[in-house]
Formats: structure tokens, C-alpha cells, sequence
């Protein structure tokens, strides 16, 4: 929210209130307390009739700073808040007549305030990470009528909006990432960002998963904890500034440092939360029934069947909406006259298929069903802000109604609802929509309705990921969620959503992900091929490969079926050449999987991630790194052509082909539909595994292990992770001239 008229005039709707001394700073448990007028008070008369802030520096987690500013203190705005991880570190505060520092932990992290500006700046180790100057931080009374003391017609007494301002300063050459799956540019530089849940597609401003976190290639991040509305102007307002406001008496947020960008995903993650792991069998191939389209079990089993004919490897199967009838979403009843026995039906397709099951919900319940009759009567919806009765809405079911997981009573009913789904013989669950959530309702618990609108989805998806893992064990849960917030990535998997047959649209959808990435989302996917409209054969075959090396990997659609024997003959062998590939890398993106449990790092990764010192990196959003090893580039034309970088550091060799490419370059070229750049980084041990046939065996058996470029060097440990465990298996490699040296021995080593 701009709240200026170019750099020097403030808006004529706002009355502005900045912070301008540091009159007087007192030490407080793990930090240190400014209280901070408006006006310099030099005499005891400025300290009458001004406004007063009231800032609070603390830590709680390692090289984290929060900052919480103030001006009414015992206004309550009933925000839910996220549920953050505090390990208290250790701070130190010196005060005196000039400056007040606080420094925290071993890491050199620190803020200094200026005692007569009250100007504050971040550093760490010596170095200036961003600073707060001349009317940077503030209170903003928006649209602020005039008021009087005498008594008049329109007598209105401090009639306004109230909001919170922080700026924050970048440096020349700093690029500012995160905010969630944004569709937007990659980098973020010179927009405005509001962080406001939306079902708006991939190809606009509206984002399913807004998160108020953003990062520099300086080092550090932001996260705002606020669980409403958080608008940023990044360089959009004041271009050298990273401004950020909410409505509301106080402002929250956590300065996190790194210093380099993976660290400062780590540790953000060590505060909102770390992806649990998902079961190994979702890294296989998903195939869904898609979406409006006509489907019984003749069919269901009619897809299954012809992946198993053309040997492509099928490891979940996906029912969407119309496994319920029509106007009856969601009441979790199969509709019984298209499948009269599903648990027969289900059992078959373990048994038989070999396939896990998904099936589709949502947090909405259509009125006229025996389901929505149990949420009235009990009060487990969200209810009408004028106070008669249930908030009903038209727009996706007839007259819906919405869960309201504030309720206790209501979560448990839900979970039930979805324990009985598993029960039935279900694996995982698509959890859709959590985006429209209005606001003229009332919740159970009393919160504010805007602060809970983008906090919804958190309660929905944590209330189906606990029965999921309550139901099928620890580290074998899953969800294909498409909303989220802050913490939200505690419960994978998520997807990017309503993307179009469009080539743009395969761009954007990796743009976003690359950007939810960056907020410690560690397990995403996207519909393959797109999900509106039907796409080409060429788009279907170009998009399978991208799918197929995502962490996560899902054949829908909304109208037209996704299986490739409709696209043709060539598509099925794309789909099974690239699952089978995925399927022998299994011991290598498994691991992955399990170091982004335990350090919050994503499995799919922006290429600055991983080459943060690299400045032609800091803008790519076309190419990825899948694991820390693997570089992957999608072709995104019809001609078939790649144009890719190569970072610096050796030579990196193509997966497929062998070619071998020379770093600190880029390349053109163009590759068939069998091939796409896959380039392994110099000195890699990659493990392969000896199964292609599915994503969940026993890694050790039939594992080989391709060294690339790799390094003189005495010993290397490599790892092999277990299946549905964090346990690993340690192998030692060591390299002498030509010679490669493995202990366990029996496992075979190449040289590439």
C-alpha cells in the first residue's frame, strides 16, 4: 500500500505518524525496548500531545531479530497467530547516550539504533544488511476525518483506518525473491505484492499460496508474522526500499539471516516449521480421472490398465470431484450408483493395480445433502457476520456452506469425515480450494475474519495432514494441497494450481514454484500438460518432461482425459521413458526428500539457491536445480529448443546424452522429445537405483553409482537413503588416478 506521492509528499488521505527519537531503550527478556515519540522531545513540554511507538527487538531462534512495533498496546485486533518454533538464543544489550546494540547469538547478527533518530539498521559480522532511516517506520491514519470539540452535525472524533508502515533499505544490485507461488516476475523488484489468498489461476497477480516472507541475494530474509493482510511495495513506492504495511495498531517481523540464501531458508523454516516427509510412492507417476470428465470404474480401470499395457509405471491413481454426485460436494459419499462398491473396488486396485489411491476434497458443504443437515445442527460452520445463521455461498456448490476449523467440535467432525474416506481405503487426499473465504462471517473462537482469511488454509490442511498420519503412520502421509500459508509447507505435497495448455503458462507455473521454493515449500508439483483446455502433442510431451523431473509428478486436466495414448503414439513413450528415469534416480531424489525434512531446503530449487555468488543466476526462472546436483532445463517452444546456462566450476556432463559441457556458459540447442539439458555438476557421485518400474524399493539392491568429474580426493561419503525413513546408508568412494575404490564393496562404480 503506497501511503506517498512520489518520494517527498505523503499521500493527502494519510496523517503520518514516524518514528523520529529513541527516547528512551530498557532492557527486556531476550532483547531490548525503544520507546519511540514521533516528535524529538528536548523539553518537558514536547513530551505532551504527540504519538508514541513502541518498539521491541527480541530474539527466540538462531540469527533471527524480531521486531514488534507499536502504538495502541491494548488494542486487540483477535489475529490468529501461527504456530512458530522458539528456541531462545542468546542476547547481549549495550546502551548508551548515542546508540543502543543488540547482537545476538555466535553469528555476529546485531541491530544498532541511533538513540537521537531512532534510525536502526541490521548488519552481521561487520556488514550492513538493510536499514529502517528517515521515515521508514510509522503509523498511518488513513483517510482520517477532521475532528472538533464542539458538538456538530457530522461530529466524528478520530474517524480512520489505522495502519502500520516498515521500509526497509536494499542496496544497488540487490534482488528481492519469496512471497510464495507468485506468477509474477522471479524476481520481485518494482512490484507491489499483497499477500491475499485468491483462486485466480496462474497467469495474473492472484496467487493461491501468499506467504509474507521475502529474501535478498544479500543474505537475509523478512518474514512478517501476520496472518492477514500484508502489503508489500517492493521498490514500488520508494525504489530503494522494500516497504511493507498492515492494517491494524502493531507490526510484527522477523529479520533472519543467513548468510547465504540456503541458510536463511533453513533457519526461516526452523521458525515456521520443516516439510514433513512424504511416503516414497508419491514421487512416482499420479494419474487422475481429471476433472468434468465422464468417469465409472469401466473407465477408471480403463486408464490403469492401458499405463500397465504400454509398461509406463503408475503409482497413484486420483478420483476428482465426481466420485460424489453432482450439487453433493462435499458430503464424502461416493456417488453409489456409478460405484456401488468402493471398498471392493479399492481393494481390487491395491491388490491387483498396484496403484494407491487419491481422492478429492474440499472444506465446502453443499446445502440439501444429509452432511451439511449434521454441520447446521451442531454449529460446525462459519456464520453470517449479521447474525442470521449460516454464511451460504452459490458460487462453487448450491447454497455451501464452510467449515470453520476454529471450532474444535467442527475439526473433529471433519477429520472423521476424512478417517472414514481412508477407512474405506483411500491413501491420500487432495485438498482443494481454502482460497474463498469470506469475510463477513463470524468464527467460533471470535477471530477477526480478515486475519483469518489467508490463516484458513492452514487449520483445513493441518486438520486432514494429522488424520492422514494418524491413519497411516508417520512419514507415509500425504496431501496434494493447492492452498497455503506460512507453515504450510509442514504439510505436503502442494500443486500450482489452474494452469493453462500454453506454453506461457508452463513458464509461469515454474516461475511460481520456484518462488514458493524460496519459502521452505520442500514438495511441489503442477498439472501436466495444463489443466485448462487440452494441450498439442508437442506441449504434452515437452510439459511430461518437466513433470517427470519435479519432485512431485500428476497427469490432469479439467475437460479432457490426460492419459498420452490420446495425444499420440510418441507420448507414450515420452511418458514412459522420463517415469522410468525418475524412477531409477529414486535413491538420489529420495535423499533429497529427506534433507529437505531435516533442514527445510527444497527438493526443487531456484538456480540462485544453489549458485548464490553467480551473477548470471540471479535472475534465471527457466532452469532449475532438482536436489543440489542435477540441473534441469525445459524446453519451452514448439522448435524444440533449449537455451540454458552452465554455471562456472567445471565441466558439467548431460545425463542423457553424455555430451559434456563447459561451465561459466551459455548454451543453444535443440533436443528431440527423448531428451531435454539434464546436466550432472562436476564432482558428483550420483547413486542410480536397479528398479524402474516404481519410485518405492529398497535403494541398495541393484544400486550403481555414475561419478562425474569427480576429484582426486582420499574419501567421499555417500548416502542412500531407506524408503519412508530418514535412516540412510553410508558408502564410502575415494578416488586415486584412475582407480575408484568403493567400500561396500560389492556396490559397482563408473566413471562418466
Amino acid at each position: 500500500m503506497k501511503f506517498t506521492e512520489g518520494y517527498w509528499l505523503r499521500s493527502e488521505r494519510v496523517d503520518a505518524s514516524y518514528g523520529a527519537q529513541a527516547f528512551e531503550v530498557l532492557r527486556i527478556k531476550n532483547g531490548m525496548r525503544v520507546i519511540a515519540p514521533t516528535r524529538p522531545v528536548k523539553s518537558r513540554g514536547d513530551a505532551l500531545d504527540q504519538t508514541v511507538l513502541t518498539l521491541e527487538f527480541t530474539s527466540f531462534n538462531k540469527n533471527d531479530i524480531r521486531v514488534c512495533i507499536r502504538h495502541f498496546e491494548a488494542y486487540d485486533a483477535k489475529k490468529p497467530e501461527y504456530e512458530l518454533n522458539e528456541a531462545p538464543e542468546e542476547t547481549e544489550v549495550e546502551i548508551d547516550d548515542e546508540k543502543a546494540v543488540m547482537s545476538v547469538g555466535t553469528d555476529g547478527l546485531k541491530v544498532v539504533v541511533d538513540r537521537n533518530t531512532c534510525d536502526f539498521h541490521f548488519e552481521a559480522n561487520g556488514r550492513l544488511l538493510t536499514g529502517s532511516g528517515f521515515r521508514n517506520f510509522g503509523y498511518m491514519r488513513w483517510d482520517k476525518h477532521p475532528k472538533t470539540m464542539f458538538m456538530q452535525d457530522n461530529y466524528m472524533v478520530d474517524d480512520y483506518k489505522p495502519y502500520m508502515l516498515q521500509e526497509l533499505s536494499i542496496k544497488p544490485g540487490e534482488y528481492i525473491y519469496g512471497f510464495g507461488e507468485q506468477f509474477t516476475a522471479f524476481t520481485k523488484n518494482g512490484q507491489t505484492i499483497d499477500i491475499w489468498n485468491e483462486d485466480g489461476g496462474t497467469a495474473s497477480q492472484a496467487a493461491y499460496k501468499n506467504i509474507p516472507f521475502y529474501l535478498t541475494n544479500e543474505g537475509y530474509g523478512v518474514f512478517v508474522e501476520e496472518t492477514g493482510t500484508v502489503s508489500f511495495e517492493v521498490s514500488s513506492e520508494k525504489v530503494e526500499y522494500v516497504g511493507f504495511s498492515v492494517e491494524g495498531e502493531s507490526l510484527s517481523y522477523h529479520l533472519i539471516y543467513g548468510p547465504t540464501i540456503k541458510e536463511v531458508v533453513s533457519n526461516y523454516t526452523n521458525i515456521t516449521g520443516r516439510p514433513a516427509l512424504p511416503p516414497s510412492w508419491t514421487f512416482g507417476l499420479w494419474l487422475s480421472t481429471s476433472f468434468t470428465t465422464n468417469y465409472d470404474e469401466a473407465t477408471t480401470s480403463s486408464f490403469i490398465d492401458g499405463m500397465k499395457e504400454r509398461d509406463i509405471p503408475l503409482s497413484v491413481f486420483h478420483f476428482d470431484c465426481y466420485w460424489m454426485k453432482a450439487f453433493h460436494w462435499c458430503d464424502f459419499n461416493w456417488d453409489d450408483e456409478t460405484f456401488p462398491n468402493v471398498e471392493d473396488m479399492l481393494k481390487r486396485y491395491h491388490s491387483d493395480k498396484g496403484v494407491k489411491i487419491c481422492a478429492w476434497v474440499n472444506p465446502y458443504i453443499a446445502q440439501g445433502t444429509d452432511t451439511f443437515k449434521e454441520g447446521v445442527e451442531n454449529g460446525y460452520f462459519l456464520m453470517r457476520a449479521d447474525g442470521k445463521g449460516v454464511k451460504q455461498i452459490d458460487n462453487w456448490q448450491p447454497g455451501m456452506a464452510i467449515v470453520d476449523f476454529t471450532n474444535p467440535d467442527a475439526v473433529k467432525w471433519y477429520k472423521g469425515k476424512i478417517r472414514r474416506l481412508l477407512e474405506q481405503g483411500v491413501d491420500s487426499v487432495k485438498t482443494d480450494f481454502g482460497e474463498r473465504i469470506p469475510i463477513d462471517v463470524k468464527y467460533h473462537n471470535g477471530a477477526d475474519p480478515k486475519s483469518m482469511h489467508n490463516y484458513y488454509t492452514y487449520l483445513y490442511n493441518k486438520a486432514v495432514f494429522e488424520t492422514v498420519e494418524e491413519v497411516k503412520g508417520k512419514n507415509n502421509a500425504a496431501l496434494f494441497a493447492r492452498s497455503a500459508t506460512a507453515g504450510g509447507q509442514k504439510f505436503p505435497i502442494h500443486w500450482g494450481g489452474d494452469s493453462s495448455a500454453s506454453y506461457a503458462s508452463m513458464a509461469e507455473s515454474l516461475r511460481a514454484g520456484l518462488s514458493l521454493a524460496l519459502c521452505g515449500f520442500g514438495f511441489w508439483s503442477h498439472d501436466i500438460s495444463g489443466f485448462e483446455a487440452t494441450a498439442t502433442p508437442d506441449l504434452y510431451k515437452r510439459w511430461v518432461q518437466f513433470g517427470l523431473l519435479s519432485s512431485h509428478s500428476r497427469l490432469h486436466g479439467s475437460s479432457s482425459y490426460r492419459v498420452p495414448w490420446l495425444f499420440d503414439k510418441e507420448a507414450d513413450e515420452v511418458v514412459k521413458y522420463f517415469t522410468k528415469l525418475k524412477c531409477t534416480l529414486m535413491p538420489y531424489i529420495y535423499l533429497k526428500a529427506v534433507e529437505s525434512h531435516e533442514s527445510g531446503i527444497p527438493v526443487l530449487r531456484p538456480m540462485i539457491m544453489e549458485f548464490p555468488d553467480d551473477p548470471a543466476c540471479r535472475c534465471l526462472d527457466m532452469q532449475y536445480m532438482l536436489g543440489d546436483r542435477l540441473l534441469v532445463a525445459p524446453v519451452f517452444n514448439a522448435e524444440g529448443t533449449a537455451e540454458f546456462y552452465v554455471p562456472d566450476g567445471g565441466v558439467w556432463t548431460d545425463y542423457i546424452s553424455g555430451k559434456k559441457y563447459e561451465g561459466g556458459r551459455w548454451y543453444k540447442e535443440k533436443y528431440d522429445y527423448m531428451s531435454l539439458p539434464l546436466l550432472v555438476r562436476p564432482d558428483t557421485i550420483l547413486p542410480i537405483g536397479g528398479r524402474d518400474d516404481r519410485p518405492d524399493y529398497d535403494y541398495m539392491e541393484g544400486l550403481t553409482l555414475k561419478c562425474y568429474e569427480l576429484k582426486e580426493k582420499e574419501e567421499t561419503e555417500v548416502y542412500i537413503p531407506e524408503p519412508d525413513s530418514v535412516n540412510k546408508n553410508k558408502i564410502i568412494v575415494s578416488k586415486n588416478g584412475d582407480s575408484i575404490n568403493v567400500y561396500p564393496d560389492h556396490i559397482p562404480a563408473l566413471i562418466q
